[in-house]
């Protein structure tokens, strides 16, 4: 960059007539900048002012970048894993940045001032949000319904508050920049972007691989609207602080002394927060609470008589009350005929290889789980692992930690006599390519000739269009199935092994499994030989079958990976 002064000839106008003195802009300059130039008196030489502005405009952007993935986050975490959920987050807070960036126009005659004031409010916001979010989520429970219902619309409105602040930056902060040293606009305009992008690469790689497998969400947040207002109070206070009026030096220095009060003293009560707010949306029971590299496990009772529940990302998977039913009806109907060889996709907990172990004819069971702290958990935590009757620990049992898709890629062929998918719900965006059309030619491949498949689809009542289009994408694999449907207790899952802890009773409760086979269709029964599950008979599960049959949704087209079928 060359500097204005050193290439001026002799007797030129010279941007600064003294240390204090005003600006000479020409009317040119004054035009290509949009409004009137002021000069700024710096305490540090202009190509430090120049550095230490691109710095904030750096270290701003990474944060809001983590404001908006939070936000995504609770989002997923909250009301369940979408595309549409995480569209609406996204869109919301990108029109709202727009929004944000030409009402900031009325305030570049006041840039500094204006700057602070929204750095301090991006930091009460942005570090609040997720705190705030989970507090209505716990104490009220109410997600459920449509988007104008009150917890929703108070997640658009962070997520309207947090673009709208977000998107004031770069018109003030590009004002002062200009103010420091005037150039041409384009130049001025790919420095800001430069550090800006970059910085938004440093922010969305931290908040998943930094701030939230070691600070968790919430603490995450508060440190980050935190160093938000440090950065953006110390830029305003110490670099431009001659722009400011006395007053406006003191509102603004009061206003970030508040926002960085109330961070610390939210991050110091945010243990004992997230214990009270566990209880209101769990019950008093919680036992075990760990954030895994996966997702967050926890589990309440399981001791004193009281049943085992275990919650992944907020969804209960298992009810100690009703887990046997399921996982009995999940199993069993597949174990007819060949049975030697059988791979577990999911089932981490260690409850549906528990059943597969009870034929006598098992001589090896893989288990492919995506999470090991999972694994570790259901293997080292004496109520959960008496639940599972230490079936991990099973010499004829090998764990495998890996994605369920990416394994079976590279999975011998016919290799196994059956295949059990005990996943999470298809509607849940993570699982869905465990859903797809392509996943399932994986698993035929790996089937023995004669070989089965049993897949848990959900929901039948609540869901139909969902369980019958993994019927419909089994059929497109080259699979030939039958679908039978078992009710649970009335006390049991709300929506299968998916539902969250704040589903009503109201729910429909029972589940839907898909059996499929490569040379026949496949008849849900138990094997004669095999041992006699303690909630299914031959008989029920006839009377499965015509029930689920009853609920039949023809001309379903099939799920694929790159056009997936499933709703939320």
């Amino acid at each position: 960059m060359i500097d204005p002064q050193a290439s001026a000839p002799p007797g030129s106008p010279q941007p600064w007539d003294g240390p204090d003195g005003p600006r000479r802009d020409d009317a040119g300059d004054a035009a290509s900048a949009g409004g009137p130039a002021s000069a700024v008196p710096l305490p540090v030489r202009q190509g430090t002012g120049r550095w230490l502005v691109l710095a904030g405009v750096f270290v701003c952007a990474a944060c809001g970048l983590v404001y908006e993935l939070e936000l995504v986050a609770l989002a997923a975490y909250l009301m369940g894993d979408s595309v549409a959920q995480t569209s609406v987050v996204l869109s919301v807070m990108v029109f709202a940045m727009g929004i944000g960036s030409l009402a900031a126009k009325r305030l570049r005659r006041h840039a500094a001032a204006g700057f602070g004031a929204v750095e301090a409010a991006l930091a009460l916001v942005g570090g609040c949000s997720a705190m705030a979010l989970y507090a209505v989520f716990a104490w009220t429970g109410d997600w459920g319904g449509v988007w104008a219902s009150g917890p929703r619309c108070l997640l658009v409105a962070f997520s309207l508050a947090t673009g709208l602040l977000i998107g004031a930056e770069v018109p003030l902060l590009m004002e002062l920049i200009q103010r420091i040293r005037r150039q041409d606009a384009g130049g001025a305009v790919a420095d800001l972007s430069a550090a800006d992008y970059v910085g938004a690469l440093v922010g969305g790689l931290a908040f998943p691989f930094l701030l939230l497998p070691l600070l968790g969400q919430l603490t995450g947040a508060l440190i980050t609207g935190a160093v938000n207002a440090v950065v953006g109070g110390a830029l305003v206070l110490g670099l431009f602080r001659r722009d400011l009026t006395p007053r406006a030096r003191r509102l603004l220095l009061t206003a970030n002394v508040c926002v960085l009060a109330l961070l610390a003293s939210a991050a110091v009560l945010v243990d004992d927060f997230e214990r009270a707010a566990r209880q209101a949306l769990y019950g008093p029971d919680v036992r075990v609470a760990v954030h895994t590299d996966v997702q967050e496990v926890l589990l309440t009772g399981g001791r004193d008589g009281r049943p085992l529940n275990l919650f992944l990302d907020g969804r209960l998977r298992v009810d100690g009350r009703d887990e046997l039913r399921y996982h009995e009806a999940l199993v069993h109907p597949a174990m007819t005929g060949r049975h030697a060889r059988v791979l577990v996709l999911g089932g981490g907990d260690g409850l549906a290889v528990r059943e597969v172990l009870r034929h006598p004819g098992v001589r090896r069971a893989d288990v492919v789980a995506l999470d090991a702290g999972l694994v570790r958990l259901a293997r080292t935590d004496p109520a959960l692992s008496r639940l599972n009757a230490h079936s991990l620990d099973d010499p004829r049992v090998r764990v495998i930690t890996a994605d369920a898709f990416d394994w079976l890629r590279t999975a011998p062929t016919a290799a196994y006599d059956v295949v059990v998918a005990d996943l999470p719900h298809p509607g849940i965006t993570a699982s869905t390519k465990l859903y797809a059309q392509e996943f399932y030619g994986l698993a035929r491949r790996a089937l023995a000739p004669g070989g089965r498949l049993v897949v848990h689809g959900g929901a039948v009542r609540s869901r139909p269009r969902d369980f019958w289009t993994v019927d419909a994408t089994l059929r497109a694999a080259g699979l030939r199935t039958t679908a039978y449907r078992v009710r649970g207790r009335q006390t049991g899952f709300a929506h299968g092994p998916d539902r969250g802890p704040a589903d009503t009773a109201a729910a429909h409760r029972d589940w839907g499994f898909v059996l499929a086979a490569d040379r026949h269709t496949p008849r849900p029964r138990l094997d004669p030989a095999g041992p006699r599950p303690r909630t299914l008979t031959d008989a029920a599960l006839a009377a499965d079958v015509r029930a689920a049959e009853r609920t039949r949704v023809p001309g379903l087209p099939p799920s694929t990976l790159v056009h997936p079928r499933y709703g939320d």
